[in-house]
């Protein structure tokens, strides 16, 4: 398989993972950024940033991998450590999101009775 497309194939499945989880995370992260944040506005700067973040990550390591096409390899297997990069990142980023966000989550909430 050519090398060019090889890498294509795996930064566009690597985008596409990311819009996945991205989608996934952006209603739950919206939610908790309003809670801290206090303000509407203010949470959808640090939404859009987090998303921009996350999104970015996976790409950026997945277009650092440089699939080798010689006679002992399989694209398969290329595609293959391409996409464990990208998860890395993907995983990286989420992970420092998480412990961002922790600090700033009170640990001892009031229980709210309704």
């Amino acid at each position: 398989m050519n090398p060019v497309i090889l890498f294509l194939v795996g930064v566009a499945m690597t985008a596409a993972l990311t819009i996945g989880v991205v989608s996934y995370l952006r209603p739950s992260l919206q939610a908790v950024l309003v809670d801290l944040c206090g303000t509407e506005r203010r949470a959808a700067f640090w939404t859009a940033f987090s998303t921009i973040t996350v999104a970015l990550t996976p790409i950026m390591f997945a277009l650092h991998y440089r699939p080798d096409l010689s006679a002992n390899s399989r694209a398969v297997f290329e595609l293959g450590t391409q996409l464990e990069w990208a998860l890395a990142g993907l995983l990286m980023s989420v992970v420092l999101l998480a412990i961002v966000l922790a600090k700033f989550i009170p640990l001892n909430e009031p229980v709210r009775r309704t």
